[in-house]
């Protein structure tokens, strides 16, 4: 029997004649789990790209196309900016044409992300194009974009709905001169949260991926003026403590196919 709120005990081998859409699909972890989560969905299934760099995604299609060959499924890419009312009106779109009743599983990866200016004090922050334009990419645009898609996917005897947010150990602490990235996380997962406490029949999990090697986490060393966690992040860099975006991606998708915390959840990497 099914809990309010979780998936069923009983642990899932495959992700089902799925449609996913990841978003942040053309690097780090979004595009790993591209791959990771193609070698679980079942024929008929359909898989959506979401990235800015059409250049990239296409790649990334033409390279899953290679590898999916014969597995019948159909791979999409799209190029749009999430940080504008158009770029989520597309990929909803997208969602609405490819609802049929054929699909078993509705899943959203909310992937995308960005640092933002991580050189001052939250009390430097006057322009308020600046943190609308962050807040938008990073806030309005996964809570948008989910809705519509669960909207083109309405609840259904037979259909479960999964909606993943890439959260941040910063959603719950404090780091200095990193005010637009704590605060978007934690507005972000928030949001998430209300989203399971609404829809009993949507399983939401925001998952904390750890320290990666990615652009980000280069970015993040490059650019931070906190002294100390450059040093951190160069230190984990160079001590080789950074995790693989495919051992993150992987215990994610394990925590998905196990299906066995409740909705809404905040789990870690490093947790149990």
């Amino acid at each position: 029997m099914s809990v309010p709120g979780m998936i069923s005990s009983v642990a899932w081998k495959t992700l089902g004649r799925a449609f996913c859409i990841i978003t942040g699909a053309s690097k780090g972890l979004g595009r790993t789990l591209a791959h990771q989560v193609a070698c679980l969905l079942r024929p008929g299934s359909i898989l959506v790209l979401v990235a800015r760099s059409r250049l990239l995604v296409q790649d990334l299609k033409e390279a899953l196309e290679a590898s999916t060959e014969g597995r019948g499924l159909t791979l999409l890419s799209l190029a749009v900016d999430l940080g504008t009312k158009e770029g989520v009106k597309e990929t909803v779109r997208v969602a609405q044409e490819q609802a049929t009743e054929n699909i078993d599983h509705m899943l959203v990866f909310n992937n995308a992300s960005s640092l933002g200016d991580m050189s001052w004090f939250a009390g430097s922050f006057t322009d308020l194009d600046e943190v609308n334009s962050y807040m938008s990419f990073n806030v309005s645009s996964p809570l948008a974009l989910t809705t519509g898609v669960l909207q083109a996917f309405p609840s259904r005897s037979g259909l479960r709905r999964t909606v993943v947010n890439i959260s941040s150990v910063c959603a719950t602490n404090t780091k200095l001169f990193w005010v637009l990235y704590c605060t978007g996380k934690a507005a972000r997962e928030m949001a998430f949260r209300v989203l399971a406490e609404e829809e009993p029949d949507v399983w939401v999990l925001n998952y904390s991926p750890g320290a990666m090697v990615t652009d980000l986490q280069k970015e993040a060393r490059a650019f931070t003026a906190d002294v100390e966690l450059c040093q951190s992040c160069c230190s984990m860099n160079a001590e080789g403590q950074l995790l693989s975006c495919q051992e993150s991606g992987a215990k994610l998708l394990q925590m998905l196919l196990d299906g066995d915390v409740p909705s809404g959840s905040h789990l870690d990497f490093f947790d149990d």
